[in-house]
């Protein structure tokens, strides 16, 4: 059986949280709860307390969120979770199958969103598709991994974008990535702040700069402006 710590980077999820908290704390092999907050002012933190959690701060920006998080993690496996993904019961028992092949040396899940929207056509299969033809696990999907070998390729990159990219491509160096046999549901909530299109435009503008090597500040501009 293993052992989870769960790490959620947050900025102003006071909203999201309670069920994110919630959900994951349905699944047995949940050991401990980390928040690293980025400096909410909707009294995340506090909340974050209130629900058991342990609460860290750190300037925003998921990347050195997570890695302050997953530098206090204390159990087998570290678990990076967005604010606003959902665990299902047997997300630990998903990942426990997978990381019996000691060639894996983690990996994420399906997903699929909650509210009802186009989006949520086909969803689990997108996600399988781009792991499969190469991609990273995206945040979104919960990214699971070994904490030895986290430790062993320095921690979650400190970047303020494009962290999972990085992440994964120093983990394939490692062993393998693997897809759970079970599927964590997430929000449509940036998709309907800028429209489906033009988020997924931005995003792979974002994507090609990356793989073309662009600063990581350029790259950060390009994903916030807001035209």
């Amino acid at each position: 059986m293993c052992s989870l710590s769960v790490v959620i980077p947050t900025f102003n999820e006071a909203t999201e949280l309670p069920e994110t908290v919630r959900y994951a704390r349905q699944v047995p092999e949940v050991f401990e709860v980390i928040v690293v907050d980025g400096g909410s002012t909707d009294g995340t933190a506090g909340l974050a307390e209130e629900l058991g959690c342990q609460v860290f701060t750190a300037n925003p920006g998921r990347g050195g969120q997570m890695r302050l998080g997953a530098s206090h993690a204390s159990r087998d496996i570290v678990l990076l979770l967005h604010a606003d993904t959902w665990l299902p019961p047997d997300a630990g028992h998903a990942i426990g199958e997978c990381l019996q092949d000691p060639m894996v040396v983690g990996g994420g899940f399906r997903k699929t969103f909650r509210e009802r929207h186009l989006l949520k056509i086909g969803a689990r299969f997108r996600s399988a598709l781009f792991f499969h033809l190469g991609g990273p696990i995206l945040g979104d999907q919960g990214l699971f991994v070994r904490r030895t070998v986290l430790e062993r390729i320095g921690g979650v990159p400190d970047m303020p974008l494009m962290e999972e990219f990085e992440l994964c491509r120093r983990l394939r160096r490692e062993g393998r990535l693997k897809l759970a046999r079970a599927t964590v549901s997430t929000s449509v909530r940036r998709f309907a702040k800028r429209g489906v299109l033009r988020t997924y435009l931005r995003m792979g503008q974002v994507l090609l700069g990356y793989y073309l090597g662009r600063p990581v500040e350029e790259l950060v501009r390009k994903y916030e402006q807001k035209r």
